[in-house]
């Protein structure tokens, strides 16, 4: 089997997934290389790897880039992606900067992975939110098509990176630590004063809280992520014509993103042709019992690949019309997984 020179900059929380997958899917390496901002030694399962500050020289003779895009080296795949390229190697980004070009291939393979062979030097990772939705919507897509796609996504902490995973933690502790030992019918205040979160990353208070803003607010007053959801879903896709509307909300979730999917199908389907169809599909996992308490849960699905749908029911009023619950863990098919296989569909 042929070996491959792989690179993977970035050691947050995607950068430190994309070395887990490497490991645990066995990519083929012949030599691996880790890159941040500045040298320093990581421990990942067990396994020791020597980061090296990113240079444009150290991309030579490497033949993939996995580009973390989060953790400080937002951006990263703008600087050293042409000179990744000038050295031979093809750049997967998880980052949002080329994800909406024109000449770049936005690519989920259980999905259109024949797009990545039209790259032309660097190939983008949708965002998780995406990656999840079009997943468990294309094999539906393909059967009876789609009119209408409403979403409303409830996503983990982790999704913002380590520094949201921290504050969530520390806000926990703050709420909880004046009342340990009370009664367990004692009621105590959720709110902690604005003037003791002056280091959060998040916009608000993530514990024992949820708020309907992730990124930047924009055209239509949706958010930055709102936008994502639409632009993405109709390139990865190929098909504009589908009607999006999303809602993006950030919950007090450690890592799993959760979404709320109505779709409207050009044809009609019953439920048990959806979950017959989704069942078969690759990259997907139903589980689907409501009578058993039993549907997809982000607490179950951390650590795991595949693309989990559960509450596969029809809307009683329109004709056409059905509920999907979908689950990921966002920092495995939502961010590194995914950009893993890329890789894989490339050799």
């Amino acid at each position: 089997m042929k070996r491959y020179n792989v690179c993977v900059v970035g050691v947050g929380v995607v950068g430190i997934e994309m070395l887990r997958c490497l490991a645990q899917r066995r990519f083929p390496i012949a030599e691996l290389r880790v890159f941040a901002r500045s040298s320093r030694q990581i421990e990942v399962d067990g396994q020791q790897y020597q980061v090296q500050a990113v240079s444009a020289e150290g991309f030579d003779g490497i033949d993939i880039a996995l580009f973390a895009g989060t953790e400080g080296e937002k951006g990263a795949a703008v600087t050293y992606a042409p000179e990744a390229n000038r050295r031979g190697a093809v750049v997967i980004d998880n980052g949002a900067d080329f994800r909406m070009d024109p000449n770049v291939p936005l690519v989920v393979p259980e999905v259109n992975a024949k797009d990545a062979k039209k790259h032309k030097g660097i190939i983008a990772n949708p965002n998780c939110s995406t990656i999840q939705m079009v997943v468990a919507l294309w094999p539906i897509y393909k059967k009876v098509g789609l009119k209408r796609v409403i979403v409303t996504t409830l996503q983990a902490s982790s999704g913002a990176g380590k520094g949201a995973v921290e504050q969530l933690n520390e806000e926990t502790k703050q709420i909880i630590a004046p009342f340990a030992g009370i009664t367990p019918n004692a009621s105590f205040n959720v709110s902690i004063p604005v003037g003791k979160m002056q280091n959060r990353s998040m916009p608000q208070q993530l514990a024992y809280n949820v708020f309907p803003h992730i990124g930047s607010f924009a055209d239509n007053d949706y958010t930055s992520e709102e936008w994502k959801l639409v632009k993405e879903t109709h390139k990865i896709m190929h098909d504009d014509k589908i009607k999006i509307s999303a809602t993006t909300v950030r919950v007090p979730v450690r890592t799993g993103h959760s979404e709320a999917v109505y779709i409207e199908t050009g044809e009609p389907i019953a439920p048990e042709d959806v979950k017959g169809i989704l069942s078969r599909a690759p990259g997907v996992k139903v589980l689907d019992s409501p009578s058993d308490s039993l549907y997809p849960m982000p607490k179950d699905v951390e650590g795991r690949d595949e693309v989990f749908v559960g509450r596969i029911r029809k809307d009683p009023f329109v004709k056409n019309g059905l509920w999907l619950w979908v689950v990921a863990d966002n920092l495995r098919k939502g961010a590194a997984t995914n950009a893993v296989q890329i890789a894989e569909c490339l050799i």
